[in-house]
């Protein structure tokens, strides 16, 4: 048997149908876990769902909105209802919102609270919530792995995502507390850690990073002279630190955040 091995895994993930959810839901599939996918739109959720089992893989999908502890209580419901239990929750649920970005014409009297407020909601209370609630499904189990994503900006704060930033530095201390609550409360078989992408093309930042015809913004440029292997992140770049985190390959591990981006935390620009 591997050691990464996830045969029958059953394995919840928010956030799915953006760029990095989707490559790490067809791969998690096609490794034989049971993908169960929770996203706001059903379209987009259909779509996944259908793609992963025309290749396949055993995927189903639920609507829900990972702020809402209502809603998330109620999908809970109908995915134990089908599945009795689960093993593993990835909370790729989170993003950014303009107003919660300080432009070079700014200052911060321009920053929107009520922006701020929602991007901290976004990505802290759509991990918190599904986290609270899906643990309830690995009890039964006396084991369960939360995986959370944290960000380049959580531990080195970046200029203009001023709401993203905060709220991903929130992650990182919740990753670290929901590690040992975890592990103290019901056992050594509980874990939880987080993945801290580097700089990947996303419909969130592109038009940060590049220009209509394709060619790098300041700030794009920026980020790749500070990334020793000068270039930003595929999504397949994500699959083997995703996979070594659902596997019994990191079972020691947990309360880390695990870069995975290119050197970029590791280079001081000089």
């Amino acid at each position: 048997m591997s050691l990464f091995q996830l045969d029958h895994k059953k394995i919840v993930i928010t956030g799915a149908t953006g760029v990095l959810g989707e490559t790490i839901a067809l791969h998690l599939a096609k490794e034989g876990a049971q993908v169960i996918i929770i996203g706001r739109t059903a379209s987009k959720v259909e779509k996944l769902v259908d793609q992963i089992r025309s290749k396949g893989g055993n995927a189903d999908g639920y609507l829900a909105d990972v702020t809402s502890e209502e809603q998330v209580k109620n999908t809970a419901k109908q995915i134990k209802n089908h599945f009795g239990t689960v093993d593993i929750l990835i909370n790729m649920a989170g993003g950014n919102m303009s107003d919660a970005v300080v432009q070079p014409h700014q200052t911060l009297a321009d920053l929107s609270t009520e922006a701020m407020r929602k991007v901290m909601e976004l990505n802290y209370q759509g991990t918190l919530i599904p986290s609270k609630v899906f643990l309830e499904l690995m009890l039964p189990k006396g084991q369960g792995n939360i995986i959370n994503i944290s960000s380049m900006a959580a531990s080195r704060p970046m200029t203009r995502v001023a709401g993203y930033a905060s709220a991903k530095a929130a992650i990182d201390n919740l990753t670290k507390w929901l590690a040992v609550e975890l592990c103290q409360k019901h056992g050594e078989f509980f874990r939880v850690n987080a993945l801290a992408p580097g700089f990947f093309l996303t419909e969130q930042n592109r038009s940060l990073l590049t220009e209509n015809d394709g060619s790098l913004t300041q700030r794009g440029n920026q980020i790749i002279t500070h990334t020793p292997m000068r270039r930003f992140g595929e999504p397949e770049d994500l699959l083997g630190a995703v996979q070594w985190l659902c596997s019994d390959a990191s079972k020691f591990v947990s309360g880390t955040i695990i870069p995975v981006d290119g050197g970029f935390s590791a280079y001081s620009g000089v």
